[in-house]
């Protein structure tokens, strides 16, 4: 019991750290990562002891990266990781090599044993899977080249972490293994097929189990579906040395191919953003700032080592495999840091005796440091680029987009359509069968290749990009549209082509209406939420069997789209709905009573608007008025009808409740009547209006 007060006090103290931190962190524009890493450092072990004892916040951490992978897995299908294998076992394979090698030299030459060189050389190789794809993807890079290819080099990285847990204990002068390259490659071997025997296993079971989760019809039964699916697969990557998050990444790539993938991202959302945040804690926890002052020299040597050579090395391979300078640069600005699992290695070169407690100690604070560093060189990594190579990077960037410029000049009044997938594609056969020209921009090269052979006018292109917005015509485009749904990238193209023309309708696509006002913000024309879509076009369908007149339907749907779908953001919420943006809104409903505090005051004296509440309308008897006028006088059982955040009602019942302690339901089984007589405002009321206005 005592070690259960102890982890909830810890977690509680880590929370109120990290809110205070991170707040702090983004009012000043930095990344809240480094908010985590600093309280990670400040309640460790090393400085204010805060951290429990025992290791269940690093459990919790280690799900949380596992949790991140999954995502990135879903992003992904087996034929794109196919067509990523030259990058992946290429490239990372090279990183890795070269960058272990120089990695020996270094630490040899600071005096650490050869055995203990090679160990923490394939530490500080690795880089941070979990800082570099998060990082990316806030900022929309993460489908952009230099982020595919980060991702290859991580995914070998990951796969690399197995020789090197094989490799210490043979390593190690406490055992009396012998290093035989046979069993050592018997291992590998009998790894890779049970990869291989998962992946076969999952692209015939995974859907039709979650064919049968769907039907059952039950969220809790899929959530818990997902969660299984996950962390079994990570628990067998686990059981084979390899590290979880590649098990986890496993998964989420066979969920890509199966239509739930959207469902199962938007459920593991909640528990990877929490996680994450622990985990970053407990990379801050591993740094000890007591010894900096000591070991100083030795951290900055392998700190240099981490960031500038790594970078070189990573850029000299990268440019190497056929890509351009500021591409090769920025994968290697991405990729300077170390990783998470460099810690696992250096725990364990420290248990076997490999090295010391002072060289672990500097290899983890060079780690750290590089970490707590890496997401500002990561969100900098054009602008460093930019500078590095001056006018030979804007040079290149525009000879690619005058290529692409002039390859399209002869198009005019188009559509630019900013995403090539399922509603792009959809979109253009539509626009082609009209006659209307139109753009695709897609960065899924196979895609583009397909479609282009296809004979469709699409290009491999960033749309976040102004200079290419430029080249693809926006100054004589009818249109833009943005089908792309990751919410950061939608948002840099809005922002990238408003700024390019001021006037050019711009649609955007979203899943919901989460990030509809900052969209509208940043100079979208019209954002379509498809949640909200989906209700509008069920009206629309409805009103159409009714046989209204096609003028009053197209006024109906076009006044719902004006007013920013405001009509349908807000609905009777039921026990169970929670809010799932921070801008929705529900209706509630508040029955008043004799006893009530509100009732003989004016609707005016209840001063909702101070809480955000709005008074959508008033029923008296079978009489139903919207707007009510602010003058009203309130008599016992009317209802109010409200809305507003959810976390508002109660506040405002015990406002107008009083001291009322009764539930409405108890004290009223409020019934609706058979027939309801609905009005546009309540002054259209005629004789009942006179009674409402003055019940004496």
């Amino acid at each position: 019991m005592e070690q259960s007060t102890n982890l909830l006090e810890g977690i509680l103290l880590l929370l109120v750290m990290s809110v205070a931190s991170v707040a702090a962190f983004r009012t000043f524009k930095l990344p809240p990562i480094l908010g985590y890493l600093l309280v990670g450092a400040l309640s460790s072990e090393h400085a204010l002891g805060w951290l429990p004892e025992n290791h269940s916040i690093e459990f919790m951490a280690e799900v949380g990266v596992v949790f991140l992978l999954f995502a990135i897995g879903l992003e992904f299908s087996v034929t794109q990781f196919l067509a990523m294998r030259r990058t992946v076992l290429g490239l990372g394979g090279l990183q890795m090599l070269l960058s272990t090698l120089v990695g020996f030299v270094l630490l040899n030459y600071l005096g650490v044993g050869w055995e203990g060189a090679i160990i923490a050389a394939g530490a500080m190789a690795l880089s941070s899977t979990a800082i570099v794809i998060k990082q990316l993807t806030d900022q929309g890079e993460m489908h952009e080249r230099h982020g595919q290819l980060a991702l290859g080099i991580l995914l070998f990285q990951d796969i690399a972490v197995v020789p090197f847990l094989i490799a210490i204990p043979l390593l190690s002068h406490n055992t009396t293994a012998d290093p035989e390259l046979v069993v050592m490659g018997l291992h590998a071997l009998g790894n890779i097929l049970v990869l291989a025997l998962m992946l076969f296993t999952a692209h015939y079971v995974l859907r039709p189990l979650f064919q049968k989760v769907a039907n059952a019809q039950s969220i809790e039964l899929f959530n818990i579906t997902v969660l299984l699916v996950a962390l079994t697969s990570a628990w067998v990557t686990q059981s084979l040395g390899m590290s979880l998050a590649l098990g986890a990444f496993l998964a989420g790539m066979m969920l890509s191919e199966t239509e739930y993938k959207h469902q199962i991202e938007t459920e593991i959302r909640p528990f990877r953003d929490i996680l994450m945040g622990l985990f970053f804690i407990t990379v801050g926890a591993k740094l000890n700032l007591a010894v900096l002052p000591e070991l100083w020299l030795s951290i900055l040597w392998l700190l240099l080592g981490i960031i500038v050579i790594k970078a070189l090395i990573v850029a000299g391979l990268v440019f190497l495999f056929g890509n351009s300078k500021g591409i090769s640069v920025r994968t290697g600005l991405v990729l300077a840091q170390g990783g998470e699992f460099g810690f696992a290695l250096l725990s364990l070169a420290l248990s076997n005796r490999l090295l010391t407690q002072d060289e672990v100690q500097a290899a983890l604070a060079a780690i750290v440091i590089s970490m707590a560093l890496a997401p500002l060189m990561i969100r900098s990594n054009d602008t460093v680029t930019r500078k590095l190579l001056s006018d030979s990077y804007l040079r290149q960037r525009y000879k690619d987009v005058h290529a692409f410029s002039r390859e399209v000049k002869e198009v005019d009044n188009h559509v630019i359509i900013c995403g090539y997938r399922r509603v792009g594609q959809g979109l253009a056969r539509l626009l082609q069968e009209q006659g209307v020209p139109y753009l695709g921009l897609e960065l899924d090269s196979k895609i583009v290749t397909e479609a282009w052979e296809a004979g469709e006018t699409v290009y491999y292109a960033d749309a976040s990009r102004t200079e290419i917005l430029m080249a693809a015509g926006i100054q004589r485009a009818r249109l833009v549209v943005i089908t792309i749904t990751a919410p950061e990238t939608a948002q840099h193209i809005t922002e990238a082509a408003r700024k390019k023309n001021k006037t050019i309708p711009i649609i955007v696509r979203a899943r919901d209406d989460t990030y509809l006002e900052t969209l509208i913000k940043l100079g979208a024309t019209e954002v379509l939420p498809e949640s909200l879509e989906a209700s509008v076009m069920v009206a629309q369908r409805v009103l159409e069997k009714l046989e209204l007149p096609n003028e009053e339907i197209e006024e109906v749907v076009n006044r719902i789209r004006v007013e920013g779908y405001h009509q349908l953001k807000s609905f009777f919420h039921g026990l169970a709905q929670k809010a799932t943006s921070k801008s929705e809104t529900f209706l509630h409903s508040i029955v008043l009573q004799e006893t009530d505090k509100a009732v003989g005051k004016r609707i005016a004296d209840l001063n909702l608007a101070s809480m955000d509440i709005t008074l959508k309308a008033l029923k008296r008897g079978e009489i139903r008025g919207d707007q009510p006028s602010p003058e009203m006088i309130l008599q016992a059982e009317d209802t109010l009808i409200i809305e507003g955040k959810v976390d508002r009602f109660k506040e405002i019942e015990k406002k107008i409740h009083g001291e009322r302690k009764e539930s409405k339901d108890k004290i009223k089984d409020a019934k609706t009547p058979p027939e309801l007589k609905t009005l546009t405002s309540i002054t259209e009321l005629e004789e009942p209006k006179s009674k409402l206005e003055n019940p004496d």
